[in-house]
């Protein structure tokens, strides 16, 4: 049996009558629209801005564009869903209203904004929190049964990067995920998507520790996203800045594909979509070998 089909995990997903099929890996175009995201703050604030970068992104390629109307970089603050829903819905109408057959996700860790996300259009969530920050979000998914990321952060993105520690890091993360989805499951949802948080609570050493275990993640037979695009894991090795760091966050992302990646989150659609098609033909070599 070929080590990659020891686990059969879930391939497809159901997006409000759309399904995603993940029998290949797929990119998450990033679409910041705040002001103040570590890499691209501020650069797509008005709708035309907006428009542009989503059809960029589009024709390089990405399978979904993840919009997100709240920072989560080190150190920044948790906001109010209310301040949160006059940044994104504005962004996301005119998105649904150009792109209507895309696939949009809404980055946020609020229920409020969640909801009125959907209603508008937004086909899943991506919550950095897998409910933390908002009691009431597990809830909310399961009544709007869209897919719903979930990711591992210690602390909030304010508390984060402070000196994070773990006993066991792959353990603490699996207990973590095991008991969202068990909980999760018990509400009725099951497009359910895990994202490990790398530079979420994590010092360098952590971040390179879930990447060479990423592959051990596929025991909860659900597709696995990798979020590295121009962050501190890449920029620390490199001794650059995020504006340098494109070559690196390839050569991560191509990593992570390798060891089992559904889904990469990246700023750099086309870079991306290359690695994929890269590793999909190693893929097919070592099935025929």
């Amino acid at each position: 049996m070929a080590k990659d089909t020891f686990f059969c995990p879930k391939k497809t997903l159901c997006c409000r009558g759309k399904i995603i099929n993940l029998s290949a890996p797929l990119v998450m175009g990033i679409l910041n629209i705040t002001p103040d995201s570590f890499f691209d703050g501020g650069k797509y604030g008005v709708i035309p801005d907006i428009l542009s970068r989503a059809e960029q992104m589009l024709k390089e390629g990405a399978g979904i564009i993840d919009l997100g109307a709240a920072s989560t970089r080190p150190g920044a603050k948790l906001i109010h869903p209310e301040e949160e829903i006059k940044r994104l819905l504005p962004g996301l109408k005119a998105l649904t209203e150009e792109f209507p057959e895309a696939l949009f996700s809404v980055d946020t860790y609020n229920a409020k904004t969640a909801e009125a996300a959907v209603d508008r259009g937004a086909h899943m969530i991506n919550d950095i929190s897998a409910g933390a920050f908002d009691k009431n979000m597990f809830a909310t998914i399961a009544r709007l049964q869209v897919p719903y990321i979930i990711m591992h952060i210690k602390g909030t993105p304010d508390t984060m990067q402070k000196n994070p520690q773990y006993d066991d890091l792959i353990r603490e993360v699996v207990r973590y995920f095991a008991d969202r989805i068990h909980d999760l499951n018990r509400l009725g949802v099951h497009d359910i998507i895990i994202d490990p948080g790398f530079g979420f609570g994590k010092t360098l050493e952590h971040n390179y520790e879930l990447l060479n275990n990423l592959d051990f993640f596929k025991i909860f037979d659900v597709p696995v996203l990798a979020g590295v695009s121009r962050k501190s894991l890449v920029n620390k090795v490199l001794g650059i800045g995020a504006a340098d760091a494109l070559n690196g966050t390839t050569v991560v992302n191509t990593m992570a594909l390798l060891r089992g990646a559904d889904i990469l989150r990246v700023h750099d659609v086309k870079e991306a979509v290359e690695a994929i098609k890269i590793t999909q033909m190693v893929r097919r070599q070592n099935q025929l070998d």
